[in-house]
């Protein structure tokens, strides 16, 4: 089976992804850095698969070092890129850090693609570039709005940067992908989401209250225009939202992609509220969440849901698991690390 290299392997989303890839065969070289995850994973990886992957310590803002690394897995056929600084929060903080994290290591993997003859890439983008959609659900024909935060403008200018990059030079082909809100964890409770420090992330936060380790979760904001005053995102279980990114690599290898740039959005149809998640935590998990109302956080939208439609309809994708079976999944996750925690 080909041979593809994921960046950020290590972490969330591209272990996840790492492990559906080998499920079905592929080849798969790791390259992270491990800013934002631990080397631990591999294992979690292998114990699923029975593979560990090839893995590159490796800051992909560093031309040099990923340029060795493409000489030395000879034969790549595609990349996956999710090596990126996520947290949106940070990211009004930290605006330099995102934009040379974010945008030299895209640029980074364009050049030494063809210098390497590699032509396919599945390219990790965000419903952040929708900003405040003026209509939900949200379509692929969607405007692109000023984003909120640097995060999203990354995202935004990375598009533009493959966009562009294709345009001079019609080499390449490429997937961009642009999820809504991942959560959840592998059914083994082997991999997951790890967050290193205080969680930015909803899930991981409600998880880590549930059993103690945070005293309680913040909620940004209950005068929202929702129904209960949060935030609403559309939550996709990370399993789902892996696949996507497997049937999008096996559509450029098998030149099933009629243009050399699509766009799919990845979510599951349904909005649901910061609320609502942590109502139904606590009910499938028979445990309590508790948290207090805190002013509004810089760069949230107030809400935003996706139309996955065109994903499937042209991708053969669907987002498949329920938001009970993914919070249930999240909690035994959260348990496991537990577990091993008290052993070590």
């Amino acid at each position: 089976m080909p041979k593809i290299l994921v960046t950020g392997g290590t972490g969330y989303i591209g272990s996840h992804t790492v492990v559906e890839l080998q499920q079905v065969g592929y080849d798969v070289i790791v390259v992270d850095n491990l800013s934002n995850s631990n080397i631990e994973v591999l294992n979690g990886i292998e114990n699923i698969t029975g593979i560990r992957p090839d893995f590159e310590n490796i800051d992909c803002t560093d031309y040099v070092n990923m340029d060795r690394m493409f000489e030395k897995h000879a034969g790549i056929e595609g990349v996956i890129h999710f090596a990126a600084s996520k947290a949106v929060g940070e990211s009004v903080e930290k605006p330099l850090l995102y934009y040379r994290n974010n945008l030299v290591s895209l640029m980074n993997l364009l050049q030494l693609m063809p210098i390497h003859n590699v032509k396919n890439i599945v390219f990790s983008s965000s419903c952040t570039v929708y900003g405040q959609p003026d209509e939900l659900p949200v379509t692929e024909n969607a405007p692109i709005k000023p984003a909120l935060s640097p995060y999203g403008k990354t995202k935004q200018i990375g598009e533009d940067i493959i966009r562009d990059t294709i345009h001079a030079d019609k080499f390449y082909k490429a997937i961009i992908l642009r999820y809504f809100n991942p959560i959840g964890a592998h059914s083994s409770a082997k991999i997951g989401e790890l967050p290193i420090g205080v969680p930015n992330n909803l899930l991981p936060f409600v998880t880590q209250t549930a059993i103690g380790i945070r005293k309680q979760l913040q909620v940004f904001g209950n005068d929202y225009n929702t129904p209960d005053g949060s935030c609403i995102r559309d939550y996709i279980h990370v399993v789902d939202l892996a696949k996507a990114h497997v049937v999008s690599i096996e559509r450029m290898l098998k030149n099933k992609s009629k243009e050399n740039l699509e766009i799919f959005n990845l979510g599951t149809g349904r909005g649901l509220s910061v609320l609502e998640i942590v109502n139904t935590f606590e009910k499938v998990n028979g445990v309590k969440v508790p948290y207090r109302i805190v002013d509004r956080r810089e760069g949230d939208i107030e809400q935003v849901w996706a139309d996955p439609s065109y994903a499937n309809k042209v991708l053969g994708w669907k987002a498949n698991e329920t938001v009970e079976e993914t919070l249930r999944s999240a909690w035994k996750w959260e348990l496991n690390l537990e577990r091993k925690a008290k052993e070590s």
